[in-house]
């Protein structure tokens, strides 16, 4: 299983949106190297949902309902497209400012590579979040 940082602009799509929903298929993903990252996700691995905006903060855990595809209305067979559905809201949100001065946390593409908007998370990357929600 692998884990993942999904991000959303709240308001265009946001982590209660998800949960009201149920399920969705997660597009929009134009980046080379988010699409490449997003081509990598497998049914089963757990993602954490990220609001980019005002907020910036990890929000809640989404698991990927399938391996990513092709998005069938992209004619140039480049975008993937993956279904996912909500598991669980943190107890707190981690906020951007909290995961770029945790030491544990400095060499994530979180804080590397701001305008990456799907990216892997390491074990301990992933640990490291969960703790900081149960401050």
């Amino acid at each position: 299983m692998n884990l993942w940082l999904f991000k959303t602009d709240p308001d265009t799509y946001s982590w209660e949106d998800l949960q009201k929903t149920k399920k969705e298929v997660w597009d929009g993903v134009a980046n080379p190297l988010a699409l490449k990252n997003l081509r990598s996700v497998k049914k089963g691995d757990q993602i954490f949902i990220y609001h980019t905006g005002d907020e910036k903060a990890v929000i809640g855990i989404a698991k990927a309902l399938s391996d990513s595809y092709p998005d069938p209305s992209d004619k140039a067979g480049k975008l993937t497209l993956v279904d996912l559905a909500p598991e669980k809201e943190l107890s707190q949100p981690v906020l951007l400012s909290e995961i770029k001065t945790n030491l544990k946390l400095k060499s994530w593409d979180l804080v590397r590579l701001g305008r990456l908007s799907v990216m892997p998370a390491s074990q301990d990357q992933w640990n490291e979040v969960l703790k900081l929600s149960r401050k």
